[in-house]
């Protein structure tokens, strides 16, 4: 195997080597061996010595993640992340940049942050547990992707109706398990658009681990999902609200709106697993913020005693928080641009991971940030933390001179502490509405294949 600890690892290190501890070295969660053994584990690993070896091209995957408003071939040549050539030159042909990216595959990132993402939520989420359970948020969205021919076929997208036609974009549907309180990605699955999102979260409910919460929407209340884990042995909860035609029934008051309910089991999810009950025991917490109708929250917690209503209705408002994570992926990580830029189902795949990693590499850089100030996560700046790490990426990586050392560690660490937002206003409101206008031109949208072009 290549030897990681060149170029860019190295520039990694010094930075860390001539900053203070506050530094976000961003590496130092995935180190080279934990690389090298998922480009084994995977089959990726190759002996021959090239100027872009696979853990090379792993780390490109990575950077080009964070890097969003750069070219591949920029990414490569700033970090020098290829091997010198005979006359000792780093620059590499685009081309070999792609051929490198399509020896790695999407396997040894996929390996890297499963391996990864587990360890990193379920130690981030023990850190901050709410009575005893390690609190967690499981949901979905859509990303676009690079219109190619190829992405179109794979991922599809959504129809607007016979006059609109297809989705401008090709789309693809991500669902994740996200630590609450870190926003650490704990699992994640992605991909074609027509695919339900409940159908994508069941690859992740055997993630959630043994006592603790998964805040959910309530378009994932399904009786062949929460009913088992309901009824298993595991002190694995949850936390929804309640549809417009869920049906239960009163059993009794346990006080001001809240009620121990019977909640009913579909007939479809009975057909289907003839062991699940007819009915299961939940509380229906009744709530309700000024200017909004009143909602009902279902929660497998019936221990009033333990688990009071009030802290349930303020805890469920950190679902918001996954929603949040979607934005620092979407529009501050990649900038609100066609979000994945690969332009093949398998690229997109590989990128997609590698989004996956970084976003969880800058959030664990943030959580320990937080720490050392002595601050909650998420009153850390996403967006100002982000470009903190690839400021001093991009510096790392050149010749430093000495002089410049001593100014930069003067100021390091009140550029720190400039990350920390202000607390959280949870009764600030304001309504939607429309702040600049529509084009006035007609979309352009794509013929579909089985429908004629119209004049």
């Amino acid at each position: 195997m290549i030897d990681f600890e060149e170029t860019f690892g190295e520039a990694l290190e010094f930075t860390a080597e001539v900053t203070p501890a506050s530094f976000p070295n961003l590496s130092r969660h995935l180190d080279a061996d934990l690389v090298e053994e998922a480009l084994l584990a995977t089959g990726t690993a190759t002996l021959r010595r090239r100027r872009l070896p696979a853990d090379r091209a792993a780390w490109l995957v990575i950077a080009m993640a964070i890097m969003r408003d750069w070219s591949l071939p920029e990414v490569a040549a700033q970090l020098e992340l290829a091997l010198p050539a005979a006359d000792g030159t780093r620059t590499v042909a685009p081309s070999a940049l792609v051929q490198a990216r399509q020896r790695l595959g999407a396997s040894p990132m996929e390996w890297l942050f499963v391996r990864t993402a587990t360890e990193w939520a379920s130690a981030s989420a023990d850190a901050d547990r709410w009575r005893g359970l390690a609190l967690y948020a499981l949901d979905g969205t859509s990303m676009r992707v690079a219109d190619s021919p190829e992405n179109r076929s794979h991922f599809g997208g959504h129809r607007s109706g016979s006059k609109q036609g297809d989705s401008g974009y090709p789309l693809m549907r991500v669902v994740v398990l996200m630590a609450v309180r870190s926003h650490v990605l704990a699992a994640a699955t992605f991909g074609p658009f027509a695919v339900d999102e409940r159908v994508y979260a069941r690859a992740l409910w055997n993630d959630l681990p043994e006592r603790s919460l998964v805040l959910v929407d309530r378009h994932h209340l399904q009786s062949d999902v929460l009913v088992p884990m309901t009824i298993a042995d595991n002190e694995r909860y949850w936390i929804t609200r309640a549809k417009t035609k869920t049906q239960y029934t009163h059993v009794r008051s346990l006080g001001t709106g809240d009620d121990l309910v019977h909640l009913k089991v579909s007939t479809a999810a009975r057909r289907n697993d003839p062991s699940l009950p007819a009915y299961i025991e939940v509380r229906a917490i009744r709530y309700q913020r000024k200017g909004f109708q009143s909602q009902v929250l279902l929660t497998s917690l019936v221990d009033a005693k333990q688990y009071s209503a009030d802290e349930i209705r303020r805890l469920y408002h950190e679902r918001w928080e996954i929603e949040l994570g979607f934005g620092e992926i979407k529009t501050d990580m990649l900038e609100r641009l066609e979000t994945i830029r690969s332009k093949s189902p398998d690229a997109v795949t590989q990128e997609m991971w590698g989004v996956l990693i970084a976003y969880n590499l800058v959030r664990l850089e943030m959580k320990r940030i937080a720490e050392e100030l002595g601050v909650a996560p998420t009153r850390i700046s996403f967006v100002a933390a982000l470009r903190f790490f690839v400021q001093h990426w991009l510096s790392a990586s050149m010749t430093q001179t000495p002089g410049a050392i001593p100014k930069r560690l003067s100021t390091m660490r009140d550029r720190i502490r400039r990350f920390v937002n202000p607390p959280r206003r949870p009764d600030r409101s304001y309504p939607r509405a429309v702040k600049l206008k529509m084009s006035k031109y007609d979309r352009k949208r794509p013929v579909s294949a089985s429908r004629p072009a119209t004049n």
